[in-house]
C-alpha cells in the first residue's frame, strides 16, 4: 500500500458522503400476494422456531469469540486520549466544534483533515513503540 492510498483511505474514512445508498423499488401487492404470504407465515409459525433461535445465538457467540482485537487500535485510542496527544487533541476537538456550528448556520468553508493528520500522527507516533513490545 503506498502513501497515497494510505492518504486515500483516511480521507474516505472521514468523509460521512462516501457512503452509496440506495432505495427499495417498491412492488404492487396482489390479492394472490397477500394469501401466499398469509400461508407462509402460518406453515412457518407452526415450525420449531426456538431451535433456529438457539442455534443462531450459538453461532453469533461463536463469531463474537473468535474475533481478534487489533493491539494497534487500542494502543492508538490510548495515545489519542493521552496527555502525549493532548494539544493535537484539543486543536482537533475545537475544529469539529467549528464546522459543526458553520454546517448549522449552512456556511460551512472548512474541514478538520489537517487537525485530523495531526491527531492521526501523535497517536501512531504514540502508539509505536508500545506496539512492537506486544507483537513481540
Amino acid at each position: 500500500m503506498g502513501f497515497w492510498d494510505t492518504i486515500t483511505d483516511l480521507v474516505e474514512a472521514a468523509t460521512p458522503w462516501s457512503v452509496a445508498e440506495a432505495e427499495a423499488v417498491a412492488r404492487e401487492s396482489t390479492e394472490e400476494d397477500t394469501a401466499e404470504t398469509t400461508q407462509e407465515t402460518k406453515a412457518a409459525a407452526e415450525e420449531e422456531p426456538a431451535e433456529e433461535d438457539a442455534e443462531e445465538e450459538e453461532e453469533e457467540e461463536e463469531e463474537d469469540e473468535d474475533e481478534i482485537v487489533d493491539p494497534k487500535e487500542t494502543l492508538e485510542e490510548e495515545c489519542r486520549n493521552s496527555k502525549q496527544c493532548a494539544p493535537a487533541k484539543h486543536h482537533f476537538d475545537e475544529c469539529v466544534e467549528r464546522v459543526t456550528a458553520a454546517q448549522a448556520e449552512g456556511t460551512n468553508k472548512e474541514d478538520c483533515v489537517e487537525e485530523f493528520f495531526h491527531l492521526a500522527h501523535c497517536a501512531t507516533q504514540c502508539a509505536a513503540p508500545k506496539l512492537w513490545s506486544v507483537l513481540k
